[in-house]
């Protein structure tokens, strides 16, 4: 299921199953989990651990060094998770040791065309990364996000869980959890119900929900005393937890 023309490294862990396709590099440190299936000309460098079931188009690049000019040429890593589908073109670089020295993908993504995750990203599952969307280096992005194409993201934010960015957003500051977000730079333009109605939340957790937004955005609140409020609603509602988390993890501030 290795197409003759396709270079494998000799000391690339390839699983049972693996299917990679002509004029595809492996190079070495690179483990590749069962069922993967890997398209031809696609470039994979380690070091580099990538999980099963996932599918990698034509002339995407994982694992290459990253684009940050301090990197020294040190083994930091790149991981993958399970069912992911990477479309063609995409671009994901390792980390570097002047944070944890890895890049993380989680499971059940889907990054389109061209879409670009530099290095030391965190990036979560079942989440889609439009055409050409791009995160700058140590960006973290929530479970269940929606960055739509053109969507670029500075170094450092932090992308909440169940966002929805809309296309061409510019991300100069983190987006809580739940909040859609658009705009160069993007604004909040209040919580994403639409989302959430598909994931299966109830009716009384999206009317707190709401509730939360208004505490942040629309009392002119301080983020500290917003903070007070929605501890206030978390017995009631256990998903204003994700809210307070993303809050609290900010470090540039949130999205006004």
């Amino acid at each position: 299921m290795i197409h003759p023309q396709a270079i494998v490294d000799p000391s690339a862990r390839i699983a049972e199953g693996v299917e990679i396709g002509p004029w595809s590099l492996i190079g070495p440190d690179v483990e590749i989990g069962a069922g993967t299936r890997i398209e031809s000309h696609v470039v994979i460098k380690g070091p580099t651990r990538i999980g099963e079931g996932n599918r990698i188009f034509q002339f995407a690049t994982i694992g290459e060094e990253c684009q940050d000019k301090k990197y020294a040429g040190e083994p930091t890593r790149l991981e993958i998770g399970d069912n992911n589908v990477i479309r063609e073109g995409c671009t994901i670089h390792r980390g570097t040791v002047q944070d944890e020295g890895l890049t993380s993908i989680g499971s059940n993504n889907l990054l389109m065309a061209y879409a670009h995750v530099a290095h030391d990203c965190r990036v979560g599952s079942n989440i889609i990364l439009a055409n050409n969307a791009a995160l700058a280096g140590h960006v973290h992005v929530g479970d269940h996000a929606i960055l739509g194409g053109f969507t670029a993201v500075h170094q450092f934010c932090r992308i909440g869980a169940h966002v929805m960015c809309g296309a061409g957003t510019v991300v100069l500051k983190d987006v809580p959890a739940y909040v859609m977000a658009s705009g160069n730079s993007a604004k909040p333009h209040g919580i994403n119900l639409e989302g959430l109605k598909r994931r299966g939340f109830e009716r009384d957790a999206l009317s707190t929900l709401r509730q939360a937004y208004k505490l942040i955005y629309r009392k002119g609140l301080t983020v500290e005393q917003a903070l007070d409020g929605l501890n206030e609603l978390l017995p009631g509602c256990p998903e204003v937890g994700l809210l307070i988390e993303s809050l609290e993890a900010s470090t540039r501030g949130i999205i006004r």
